[in-house]
């Protein structure tokens, strides 16, 4: 005969089984990985990662977490490298209307990369790529997580199209008031013709309304200014390196009052860079959590152009014919170089490149971003990232410093490293299995074996598929405009 005490153990223990029997069941058993501890540079081997849904729900030792569950689908890690998935904080997609189906199959090119969330800077198509991201989140297109700065802010008659022309602080607000009706995920402001003192009143409106932004600073202000404002990271390295100019200030002030033109700024800024300078600028950076994108790579693919040519990539495969012919005019520039400008790009570029790991040194967030997209030659989504990886390591930093670039920084701006940047319990189900370990050579990054995204298990055979479908669009596409 049970005793009211048994009989209420008997109940709890029946009302608990279902609740033990579902956390044992899971959709993806990852085993025997070797997890990357991207946050303190370290490993853990032998672990199992399980994963329900979209979400990571236990990391641990493989066999321990072996025996408590059971999943639909297990992959054998064989001690290979698990990372989170790589994030590019800055891309463009772009082009015009007639170019939205190349743009739309840029998608997969990051995913079979690795790159699992993109941040767009801005390019002309903001409405449909306002729509992608929609479609991405509720699963009905396939492609990275896409965050979006829809169109940017802009002054009246700007040189980039497909932005929001303000010419007055009304004009400002109203921008801004759009930007959040259509619930953009941070603001870009450019400064075509936007007037310095209403790039500074944007950043500063933007800030109140507790909106991110990013952007390209005037000449006619400083880097300081437009930090105190309120910018929330600066897109290339070449502010960073002008922040650290002893006499930016100056230099500001002449080109306001127009009194040298953008020819003679650029040389005295070139001619000004101060270490003292720089670090101090670039602490305050640090101590305003105001990041840096570096966008290296693009830079130096122009800049270098002479002695790497790209007319023969085996990677234009999978660019459409209407992208590859936006590349033309910085190419065409860059090829009039007489000899003489041809040495300064090389020597500009090294020159700035030279600033990254004093950022790094002053605790600036770096966040790798590529600026791949439609105008920018040759800088290919998906494998760009992995270029740019390269370069950080090439220009001081450690593999794990620009691994951090690529994995934490990007969350970090967007206040999601509860969500992203490691693999733990609790985090998305975003991650990269790489033969090889990161840690140690950053090239290992393209050494991908499966990406897992949103829950879904893409193995080598199926991220193969995905660059021959890419493959496949744009050979019908050059057919077809072969015959027009």
């Amino acid at each position: 005969m049970k005793t009211p005490l048994s009989l209420a153990l008997s109940a709890l223990l029946f009302a608990a089984a279902p609740v033990i029997a579902a956390e044992s069941t899971a959709d993806v058993l990852i085993r025997h990985a070797t997890v990357v501890d991207v946050e303190h540079g370290t490993t853990r081997a032998s672990q199992t990662v399980v994963i329900r849904g979209d979400d990571i729900v236990a990391v641990g030792d493989d066999q321990a977490l072996a025996r408590q569950w059971r999943a639909a689908r297990t992959i054998d890690a064989k001690n290979r490298y698990l990372i989170p998935g790589l994030w590019d904080m800055h891309v463009h997609f772009g082009g015009g209307p007639e170019l939205i189906e190349e743009n739309k199959a840029l998608l997969p090119l990051y995913v079979a990369h690795g790159i699992t969330t993109v941040r767009d800077a801005s390019g002309d198509l903001a409405e449909q790529v306002l729509s992608w991201r929609g479609q991405i989140a509720s699963g009905q297109l396939f492609g990275p997580q896409l965050f979006t700065s829809g169109a940017k802010i802009e002054g009246i008659a700007p040189v980039w199209k497909g932005t929001i022309e303000a010419g007055d602080k009304p004009g400002v607000d109203a921008a801004l008031d759009r930007e959040q009706r259509d619930q953009v995920d941070f603001v870009k402001i450019t400064d075509s013709t936007l007037t310095p003192e209403l790039f500074l009143y944007a950043l500063s409106q933007a800030k109140q309304r507790g909106l991110r932004t990013s952007g390209h600073i005037p000449m006619a202000l400083t880097v300081s200014q437009a930090v105190d404002a309120g910018i929330s990271s600066i897109e290339h390295l070449d502010y960073a390196y002008k922040a650290g100019v002893k006499d930016e200030a100056a230099i500001a002030a002449d080109f306001a009052a127009g009194r040298i033109d953008r020819a003679e700024a650029n040389r005295r800024l070139h001619a000004g860079f101060d270490r003292d300078t720089a670090m101090a600028a670039y602490r305050r950076f640090a101590e305003l959590g105001v990041a840096v994108t570096p966008t290296l790579d693009g830079g130096r693919i122009i800049d270098f152009l002479d002695v790497e040519p790209h007319d023969n990539d085996a990677y234009l495969a999978y660019i459409g014919p209407g992208l590859r012919k936006t590349y033309a005019w910085r190419v065409e520039r860059a090829a009039k170089a007489t000899p003489e400008q041809v040495q300064a790009r090389h020597a500009r570029y090294s020159q700035v490149a030279a600033v990254l790991p004093m950022l790094q040194e002053a605790g600036v967030h770096i966040m790798a971003g590529t600026d791949a997209g439609f105008l920018n030659s040759y800088n290919y989504p998906g494998i760009g990232l992995h270029n740019e990886l390269s370069l950080y390591v090439r220009e001081g930093l450690t593999p794990p410093q620009a691994l951090t670039a690529a994995t934490r920084a990007g969350p970090a701006w967007f206040g999601k490293l509860d969500r992203y940047g490691a693999v733990e319990t609790g985090k998305a189900a975003d991650l990269v299995l790489l033969e090889r370990n990161p840690l140690q050579d950053i090239e290992a990054t393209r050494s991908i074996n499966t990406v897992i995204l949103r829950g879904q298990v893409h193995d080598r055979a199926a991220l193969d598929a995905m660059l021959d479908t890419a493959k496949a669009k744009v050979a019908a596409w050059n057919q077809e405009a072969a015959t027009q």
